[in-house]
């Protein structure tokens, strides 16, 4: 540093500087421009990712504004060659967008080529000659998802990098061929709210520099974490029931353009290398062949690039291609070609793994960047073969719906229909082809009412219907035989996510297989809202809601928000001949503002629940509007408790109760519980989790015996899936109840099992074993007779049980017990884990739901003998009175996904029937007595 002219030298300045210096990161001083395909040469006038935002790709998380702000400036250099399609908003607001990238003259006819697609979508439409002269000219769609799950950060920014090499590369080949044959769609945040919970998380945690630590804060985000979206859903396991405006609007673009390959890009743990398909068995048995051999084409050029690069990999293991509810799988059901991609995470910009070697955040991305640019490679050079299966695959799907023995499913308009025609409308957004009849009809010497809908199996999405439809799908003998054998040795299971889901089991209503297709009067089913419910008119002494239907509970929560007085009945009752069910809701006219006809009307189209009318209060039988068996249904204020140790399928439980039954809730920090005023609160929910330690840890004990007071005062407390561990845990003691461990392992345990374990979630592997006593030092020597008898001896003599994938069971109801008011005779019940829970005794509660016996409890999915046994007659509903109050325990999650509709109405009435049966709120506040 020169001096000027007159100034001093300051040799404590000069100090301050050069430790300075010292402490810049070597990599600024001297570093290689990192290229993500070295060697390429790029157009200066493409925009790059530095020019738009002020950083290069890779160098830090990009927030998803900055995603679409360099898609907008790239879509603004290159209009003729980038379409920027949006296709909905978050619930946070955010635009979700997808890219449409091709050469100059795909992109100018890219309606042309979508009306292409759609002609081979449809073989009753277009002859095989005709196809394939369409496929002569027509390139291949690819459609790349990235970043489902939002703190899976390198797929985004990978996106972006696959984005600007497709639109800057000069003179490469590989990208005119990818031009050329095929058009590229990239849609490269699908979850915006979480990704940037994560990258508020992230930035936070930072600090100098990127520290490597995997423990540092940066690192590690706080509950609930950006994987899922705004109600915590994993939006990868939405596909079936479409309950998020993220995966209507995803599903709603494949549809109209049909990708023949999808590919989602996924992270998984920093220890992991990558991986891409072929996928692990199981295989689900609807897929086709072709499908199955076309994931080598993939898979071989990903490997040839990764070798080049240096990169490891691995694939046929740990991802399967069962569960069709995964964005790497549903659009296999439609024809298409679908994969999943893994990458190593950093969760930052570094991150040092255990094997001591230390990756960086950009080299993440380009794993991702290389297979984006890889698959359109492969996409555009096997075009002609990837379009020729897609238009077999529909046509396959229709000859086999005519020549198979099942030609038409059935969901009769029966039991609760605003399920059935909520189901019927979901199937619609699925592409399924559905009849709704005008009139009565009759199949197989059945009779079927009017609004009944029908499925023709000869249809396009043919092998969709039946994975959605059917009761079971088989993972074959040979991997259950390999999969019993693991879990007897007590190795990890290989099954990754649940083994059943059928729609019409999780939304139990009826779903009949005919071998004939309906005759009668049909029109074509068009998306849309449900039905309309009866309106009878206005009434001059009373409403009545026959409570026969979840839209029946959708109209209670409505009501109440209208700050409506609503009664309901326990029992039955007649009224002029007609018979109103228990649990019927009663309006009386005089007891309401003027304004309850207008609601009432109104509620009725909203909801589809009947609303009837009376001119009298008489009852021919049953109870009069003034019997102690007709309650009050007060307008509940509810508490959820938020944050650990509750997983985040508490976000589940909160969407149930205000999206789908339009109710407000409160949620509060689970740590505040202890110190908080419990009296305004009718209800308070502890939804499944039992991480850090479980409720009982977060709560302590003070926690808990305000709980218990609050409860006992007039509260009515839910406990859902593994929260029901701490309710009957003996120190809390607000169950009656014990968990249980392993069948034939309690030889030296307490009677009634360990009544605090928890209850592990789905996948999860089994439980260490916990010994009695501890062993002596020497045992007398003993000979063993046979290998029989050394796995006899070798057993752990108390043990969990093992922990199950989710299958469905089948659950009696107790028709008697106020809870159950509405509900059928049986439900079907989504269980998962090793949540065993010993009934509860006469004297102290009841047990109001009970699954079924061991050769019935098993209705989908896979479960081995020893689990039916133990979950045969166990309770998934226990209601029990505690002081004034309720203790309400579901063994399992009824909110779960939110796609367990068939439960919804026994949650409701937990949550508005609860209060109506305590001796008032918790808290002891003065209010109404029942």
């Amino acid at each position: 540093m020169a001096l000027k002219s007159g100034e001093r030298y300051n040799s404590g300045l000069m100090l301050r500087l050069l430790f300075a210096i010292a402490l810049l990161p070597l990599s600024l001083f001297a570093q290689a421009k990192f290229e993500y395909w070295p060697g390429t040469a790029y157009d200066p006038a493409i925009p790059t990712m530095r020019k738009v935002v002020g950083y290069d790709i890779g160098d830090r998380v990009s927030w998803h504004a900055n995603i679409v702000k360099y898609m907008e400036a790239l879509a603004t250099a290159q209009p003729n060659r980038v379409k920027i399609f949006e296709y909905g908003k978050t619930w946070e607001g955010r635009r979700l967008i997808y890219v449409a990238i091709g050469s100059e003259a795909n992109i100018r006819r890219l309606s042309e080529l979508q009306a292409n697609v759609h002609r081979l979508a449809d073989p009753r439409k277009t002859s095989e000659a005709e196809a394939k002269r369409i496929i002569q000219n027509q390139p291949s769609f690819i459609w790349m998802a990235y970043g489902v799950h939002g703190n899976e950060i390198s797929s985004s920014d990978a996106a972006l990098a696959t984005a600007y090499h497709l639109l800057a590369a000069k003179n490469d080949k590989m990208v005119e061929t990818i031009l050329a044959n095929s058009v590229v769609f990239l849609d490269p945040a699908q979850n915006p709210d979480g990704r940037d919970r994560f990258v508020h998380s992230f930035e936070i945690g930072e600090g100098l520099e990127a520290d490597p630590n995997p423990s540092a804060a940066e690192h590690n985000e706080p509950w609930p974490g950006g994987r899922t979206n705004h109600y915590f859903f994993d939006m990868n396991r939405d596909w079936l029931a479409i309950t998020q405006p993220e995966t209507k609007g995803r599903i709603k673009s494949l549809l109209e353009w049909y990708p023949q390959v999808f590919i989602d890009l996924h992270e998984m743990g920093t220890d992991s290398t990558y991986y891409f398909a072929p996928e692990a068995d199981p295989f689900n048995p609807h897929l086709a062949g072709f499908q199955k051999t076309s994931l080598d084409w993939f898979g071989k050029n990903n490997a040839k690039n990764f070798d080049q690069f240096g990169y490891s990999y691995f694939t046929r293991e740990g991802y399967d291609a069962f569960y069709p509810g995964y964005g790497a799988s549903w659009p296999s059901y439609y024809g298409g070609i679908s994969m999943t991609y893994e990458n190593g995470s950093t969760r930052g910009l570094v991150v040092k793994k255990s094997d001591d070697t230390t990756i960086t955040y950009r080299e993440t991305v380009r794993r991702h960047f290389i297979t984006s640019i890889s698959s359109a490679e492969t996409a555009a050079v096997h075009r002609a073969d990837i379009l020729s299966d897609f238009y077999k695959y529909r046509a396959d799907g229709i000859k086999e719906g005519a020549t198979e023995p099942i030609k038409e499913y059935i969901l009769p308009r029966q039991g609760d229909v605003t399920n059935v025609d909520k189901l019927a409308q979901i199937l619609t957004e699925h592409g399924i082809e559905l009849r709704r009849a005008t009139a009565a009809f009759s199949n197989g010497g059945k009779q079927y009412p009017a609004g009944s809908y029908t499925i023709s199996l000869s249809q396009p999405q043919k092998r969709m219907i039946r994975v959605f439809l059917d009761k079971d799908v088989s993972m074959g003998e040979k991997f259950v035989g390999e999969e019993e054998s693991r879990r007897k040795r007590r190795l990890r299971s290989e099954i990754y996510d649940v083994t059943a889901w059928s729609l019409p089991l999780q939304f139990n209503v009826d779903c009949i297989p005919a071998s004939a297709v309906s005759d009668g009067s049909f029109e074509p089913l068009k998306s849309g809202p449900i039905p309309q419910g009866k309106y009878a008119g206005k009434a001059t002494i009373a409403y009545l809601v026959p409570y026969t239907s979840t839209g029946a509970g959708r109209l209670l929560a409505a009501a109440l928000r209208e700050d409506l007085r609503v009664l309901s009945s326990d029992r039955k009752f007649t009224i002029k001949g007609v018979v109103y069910p228990a649990g019927t809701l009663i309006l009386k006219v005089k007891e309401n503002p003027e304004k309850i006809h207008g609601v009432m009307e109104k509620l009725a189209a909203s909801t589809g629940a009947d609303v009837l009318t009376t001119d009298q209060s008489w009852t021919d039988e049953g109870p009069t509007f003034g019997s102690n068996n007709v309650n009050y249904l007060r307008k509940p204020k509810i508490l959820l408790a938020w944050d650990n140790p509750a997983g985040a399928v508490a976000g589940n439980t909160r969407f149930v109760l205000e999206r789908q039954f339009g109710y407000p809730v409160t949620v509060v920090r689970t740590q505040q519980i202890a110190g908080l005023d419990l009296a305004p609160f009718h209800v308070i929910i502890l939804p499944e989790g039992g991480f850090g330690g479980g409720y009982g840890a977060v709560l302590g004990a003070n926690g808990t015996r305000r709980l218990k007071e609050w409860t006992q005062a007039g509260g009515t407390l839910i406990g859902i899936g593994s929260a029901v561990t701490y309710l009957a845990d003996p120190s809390t003691a607000l169950l009656a109840v014990t968990m249980e461990n392993a069948l034939g392992s309690d030889a030296n345990a307490p009677a009634g099992g360990t009544g605090g374990r928890r209850a592990a979630g789905v996948g999860a592997p089994p439980a260490p074993a916990t010994p009695a006593v501890t062993p002596p030092a020497r045992t007398p020597g003993r000979a063993f007779t046979s290998e029989a008898e050394l796995d006899r001896y070798i057993q752990p003599d108390t043990e969990a049980p093992t922990s199950l994938h989710g299958a469905i069971a089948k659950a009696k109801v107790d028709s008697e017990i106020w809870i159950n008011v509405g509900v059928p005779e049986s439900v079907h019940v989504l269980v998962s884990g090793r949540m065993f829970v010993t009934p509860i005794k006469i004297d102290r509660g009841v047990n109001a739901v009970s699954y079924a016996g061991p050769d019935q409890v098993l209705a989908s999915g896979y479960m081995w003998d020893e689990y039916k046994k133990q979950l045969a007659y166990k309770p998934f509903v226990i209601v029990q009175r505690e002081g004034r109050g309720n203790v309400i325990a579901f063994t399992s999650d009824p909110t779960y996904r939110a796609y367990l509709d068939g439960l919804s109405l026994l949650f409701v009435n937990a949550v508005f029937r609860g209060p109506a049966h305590s001796g008032g709120r918790g808290g002891g506040a003065e209010e109404e007595q029942q």
